[in-house]
Parts: C-alpha cells; sequence; structure tokens
C-alpha cells in the first residue's frame, strides 16, 4: 500500500493535514535539542521527512528505516537534491527486528509510523534496545481528540472528506480508509504511555499537539 501511494505521500501529507505536520515534527525535534544527540535513527522513516527535519540537532549522522521500498526511493531522491548523503542514510529494515546493534543511538525519532506496527510492543522494545543508557525516544502519532466540537469536526474530516481526497490524488482506494481505521484502532494517551513503561522506558509523558488530533510521547532509556 505504501510503496503505491509513495510518489503522491508528501504531498498528500501536507495538503491534508494544511501544513500542520510540519510544525508537529519540528516541536518534536525541538524536545531533544537538550540531549544533543550526535547518531540518530529515525523509524518507519518513509519519504525522509523527520529524517530531514532531525538535521536541526546537528548530529553527525542520522538514519532512517522504513520497510517500503518505493518510500525509501523518493527519500533518497529529496537527500540526494539536498546534497545530504553525509548526514543522512535510509535503509531498509523493519521496526520491529531492527538491525542495528544494542545501544547504537543517542535518540530515535518515529513519525506516524507505531500505529503500524503489527506488534507494537515488540517495535517498543526494539527501540529499547538499540537506544543508548539515557538515550530518549519521541513518538508523534495521531490521536483521538475527546472534547466538542474538535471530536465531531476531527470524525467528519478524518472518516468523511480525507479519505475521498486521499483516493481522487492518489488512485489507491484502501490508502485513505486505512488511516483513520488505524487511527481509531491505536491505544493512544495513558494507554500508549502505559504499554510505553511495560515496554523499559522511564519518564514517559505526552504532550498533546492541536487540540488533541495528535501528540508526542517522550520517554527515556534507563541508565541502569
Amino acid at each position: 500500500m505504501f510503496n503505491n501511494i509513495a510518489r503522491k505521500y508528501d504531498f498528500l501529507n501536507h495538503f491534508l493535514s494544511m501544513g500542520i505536520d510540519k510544525l508537529w515534527r519540528k516541536k518534536a525535534v525541538n524536545l531533544l535539542k537538550p540531549l544533543q544527540p550526535k547518531i540518530v535513527l529515525d523509524i518507519a522513516t518513509g519519504t525522509g521527512d523527520f529524517a530531514l527535519a532531525n538535521l536541526k540537532l546537528n548530529p553527525d549522522k542520522v538514519i532512517g528505516i522504513d520497510i517500503s521500498t518505493e518510500m525509501l526511493a523518493v527519500g533518497r531522491e529529496k537527500i540526494a537534491k539536498k546534497n545530504l548523503q553525509d548526514k543522512i542514510e535510509l535503509f531498509e529494515g523493519d521496526s520491529e527486528n531492527i538491525q542495528f546493534e544494542t545501544n547504537s543511538f543517542d535518540a530515535i525519532t518515529v513519525a506516524f509510523g507505531v500505529r503500524n506496527f503489527e506488534n507494537l510492543e515488540k517495535g517498543l522494545k526494539e527501540m529499547n534496545r538499540v537506544v543508548r543508557p539515557g538515550g530518549k525516544v519521541v513518538v508523534l502519532e495521531f490521536s483521538k481528540p475527546r472534547k466538542f466540537p474538535v471530536k465531531q469536526f476531527y470524525n467528519f474530516y478524518f472518516f468523511r472528506i480525507l479519505p475521498l481526497w486521499g483516493r481522487m490524488v492518489s488512485k489507491d482506494a484502501s490508502a485513505y480508509t486505512y488511516l483513520p481505521e488505524s487511527v481509531n484502532a491505536f491505544p493512544d494517551g495513558e494507554d500508549f504511555l502505559k504499554i510505553y513503561e511495560e515496554c523499559g522506558f522511564t519518564d514517559t509523558k505526552q504532550i498533546k499537539l492541536s487540540f488533541g488530533i495528535a501528540s508526542i510521547y517522550m520517554g527515556t532509556k534507563s541508565k541502569q
């Protein structure tokens, strides 16, 4: 599915979110500035938007992994156009079976990817394994607003308007029907924080964005 929509993915992301997704990524990256990470892993990197945003941290290297070969191809083209191949490398990789050694990264980011994990706990445990002790993981993901009238507007847009426009532009009937369904099934808020902690993270917190439409989840790997 993601291979099918790869060439339209960036346009649809920015268009359907009215550009707010860029601001969300910027805020998520800013939360990592005090850590000053030098080696960053971006999981479910897709076309590399979050990997590129991570350059604001002035790292030595950003590595992105994704299972979609076509999304990675688009990402590599973007990186090459910016002549940033020395800073960012993208690899095909499984988020639930990460190919890197334990304690390899200072920080990990993932945007709109964890809800696609086949096994959420396994993916989070893999993140905990490959980040170094004291390192941080930042998860940016859609969540479900619960207050009137945002909840009602959100549900109407997400389940009625977004699938229609997404299908028209991407020519893929399933992709933008899958999006709201996957968000609806995702354990957001306190439910996610509980799973986060069960997978080995400490100092966890949720930061709600845009009236709860999305959330940033922070977690730290214990130094012990």
